[in-house]
């Protein structure tokens, strides 16, 4: 079975900083890691390697540091890990992110799986997984909480809705996103941490997967950030002097001023 997990590195804080010419993230100086959301798709990628047998190849889009990211990943059981970075790529939006992951996964043409985590930290928008379904022409599974089987050419899953679980049962090759619920993630091993050190990793670039320049990066875009600025919450009060009976009467009366 071969199965590609897509991973994203992202800023290691909660106290994001926002350029505010470029109205992207400040990432200089913000120590990057593994999204957590992801750590789940690779833990759940490597588990059926040892259910099933095959390999586990993750993917990434980023600049050339995101390569700390996915030696991570071969630390934590991955067999391989291609990096995907050219300066085409940047300022994608989800839509182009997941045309260049398609592309990629198409390069790498034979796999059964393709295994993505719920969301990200930084874009919190959850497109991804959908979005490279589609562009991939095949079947889509979100909020996967349990895989229960693989045989043959199908996979049949729980799906976390509102009211419980419900079973799915869709072909292969698939997409799913996982949840957390799903497992817990594993450590790094000695001996994941050594072949980790060592590993080669290609680099491939839009050329090389086949890329249109006007289909990535902000050319490829549909969408744009205009604006980006934290909310500011603004707390008034007011304290109502007198009896039990003033009070109450000026608040009916303010609240009717309102209302």
């Amino acid at each position: 079975m071969n199965i590609v997990v897509c991973i994203k590195q992202v800023p290691g804080t909660t106290e994001i900083k926002i350029d505010p010419k470029t109205n992207t993230l400040v990432r200089e100086g913000v120590k990057s890691i593994v999204n957590p959301f992801d750590t789940y798709a690779l833990e759940e990628g490597v588990r059926l390697k040892e259910r099933y047998g095959g390999k586990v190849t993750v993917i990434t889009m980023g600049p050339p540091q995101a390569e700390e990211a996915l030696r991570e990943t071969i630390s934590l059981g991955a067999d391989e890990a291609i990096l995907l970075s050219d300066r085409a790529f940047a300022g994608s939006d989800t839509w182009a992110t997941s045309y260049v992951l398609s592309k990629a996964i198409n390069k790498i043409a034979q796999y059964d799986i393709v295994i993505c985590g719920r969301q990200t930290l930084d874009g919190d928008t959850g497109q991804v997984g959908p979005e490279l379904s589609e562009m991939l022409k095949i079947p889509f599974i979100s909020y996967v909480s349990k895989i229960e089987e693989i045989k043959d050419t199908h996979i049949r899953v729980q799906r976390m809705i509102e009211e419980g679980h419900e079973e799915i049962e869709t072909t292969l090759p698939a997409v799913i996103t996982v949840v957390k619920e799903i497992n817990v993630p594993r450590l790094p091993s000695l001996r994941g941490s050594m072949k980790a050190k060592t590993a080669k990793i290609p680099v491939w670039n839009a050329a090389e997967i086949g890329a249109e320049a006007d289909k990535a990066g902000i050319p490829g875009s549909p969408t744009r950030v205009v604006k980006i600025f934290f909310p500011k919450r603004e707390h008034k009060s007011e304290i109502f002097q007198g009896t039990v009976e003033e009070q109450v009467a000026k608040l009916v009366e303010r609240l009717e001023k309102i209302i």
